[in-house]
């Protein structure tokens, strides 16, 4: 099958968030190697690798553009260059703190607060590059609304092949896959604990694509464009 590419926000690979969630998910997308998990609750569990498969195959980030595969007439060279142009034009700003939080069944870091600019960097992302994006398949568009979603909801996965963006995007960094119910709260107060000694302002600074060479691997950096505006 045709790679897919990412449009993310990723901290620099060499600062301490990068290595802790990395740790968390047992996974460095920007060195393309299995990482050792935190030797300590909730990460040293003895089925924590299942509970962390999902969030490895995508790498440590937050969802700014989903994965997409390449629309006819379109190359990676091209995709690489209006990133940079894209990333040129941007300034760079922070969000001020994450929390560990759980949405749903699964564990995440999310904004304190929501983030304007976030939030608009994030729909700009959606618009600029849906040129590129080839519609999804049958079986992605199939797979896709087996979750309940809204007529807006519907509407975005139609227009832009996923169905939370603009109004219903929520920025978020995914630590875990599903979680027994029984054990969400635990683990989520667990990360947390792992968490603090590195939480800092997030520096949304970069324009990070990712890469996955087919559906059965996982998603890499092929670049990290820092803003410049």
């Amino acid at each position: 099958m045709a790679p897919r590419y990412a449009l993310y926000a990723a901290p620099a690979p060499d600062s301490p968030l990068w290595r802790f969630g990395s740790s968390v998910i047992g996974y460095d997308a920007a060195a393309a190697t299995d990482t050792a998990f935190p030797a300590s609750p909730p990460c040293n569990a003895g089925d924590w690798m299942a509970l962390t498969e999902e969030p490895r195959r995508y790498g440590f980030h937050g969802t700014l553009k989903a994965p997409f595969a390449l629309a006819g007439g379109e190359d990676e060279a091209g995709l690489i260059e209006a990133v940079m142009l894209f990333a040129e034009r941007r300034r760079a700003f922070s969000v001020p703190r994450l929390d560990v939080s759980l949405l749903k069944a699964f564990v995440a870091l999310t904004p304190s607060e929501r983030s304007a600019e976030l939030e608009g960097l994030a729909a700009d992302c959606v618009r600029h590059f849906d040129a590129f994006r080839a519609p999804l398949s049958e079986a992605d568009m199939a797979r896709r609304l087996k979750a309940p979603l809204t007529e807006r909801q519907k509407a975005h996965l139609d227009a832009f092949g996923y169905p939370y963006v603009f109004e219903d995007f929520r920025f978020h960094m995914t630590l875990t896959g599903a979680l027994p119910e029984d054990r969400r709260e635990t683990i989520r107060d667990g990360l947390a604990g792992l968490y603090a000694p590195v939480a800092a302002p997030l520096a949304v600074d970069a324009l990070c694509l990712f890469k996955q060479a087919d559906r059965a691997g996982r998603f890499t950096i092929l670049a990290r464009f820092p803003f410049e505006g």
